[in-house]
């Protein structure tokens, strides 16, 4: 469905936000997810994530929710309207919008002294350079113990990505990295956790 299509219908109550998200994906990143304090979201779109990571991060958490929600022809952008109505019917802990590409984002979180995060998902660009930017730029973000989250990042039996950029840097990078180890896999998703700063 278009874009706008899907805002009016929307708006009418006619149609819902989705995911594409298998429900053991989902269901693995609410288990990590859970009672974090620090989160990150990186590619938000319509905001079912956000809203899930809002909805069972602590209380007192924060969840820094990334994504440069370009204008669209009639100069606003719809999927970011719609995320923000959704998230806003979750009254748990707090969300900072950073509307920035994954990079900046990071360039801003440094730059702004912010503390090191206990949470990443990571769901946005799945070309190998693009994976890559987002990797170095997040992966030094995450504090001792806590858990990065790629989306898109490995085949599962319904869905071959072994040839998608992103499933290829993170079997020749990522699963490499000595900082964290592979916490576990579901479906196309991966957790990789952050055991110790080498």
């Amino acid at each position: 469905m278009r874009v706008l299509t899907h805002f009016l219908l929307w708006n009418l109550d006619l149609a819902k936000v989705s995911t594409w998200y298998t429900a053991a994906e989902i269901e693995c990143l609410e288990r990590h997810a859970a009672e974090n304090h620090r989160l990150v979201e990186i590619g938000c779109w319509q905001g079912v994530n956000t809203r899930l990571l809002r909805t069972v991060m602590a209380p007192d958490g924060v969840l820094f929710a990334v994504d440069p929600y370009s204008r669209g022809r009639l100069g606003f952008s719809a999927p970011q309207i719609i995320a923000h109505r959704e998230v806003d019917t979750v009254q748990n802990g707090r969300v900072r919008w950073i509307r920035l590409t994954d990079v900046e984002a990071a360039r801003w979180f440094v730059d702004a002294g912010e503390p090191p995060v206990d949470f990443v998902f990571s769901d946005c660009v799945n070309s190998f350079d693009g994976f890559r930017q987002t990797w170095e730029a997040w992966s030094p973000l995450v504090a001792p113990g806590g858990t990065y989250v790629l989306a898109n990042s490995c085949s599962s039996t319904t869905r071959n990505l072994d040839d998608v950029g992103s499933a290829v840097y993170t079997r020749d990078v990522v699963l490499r990295d000595r900082r964290f180890r592979l916490l576990e896999t579901a479906d196309t998703v991966m957790q990789k956790h952050d055991s110790e700063v080498l």
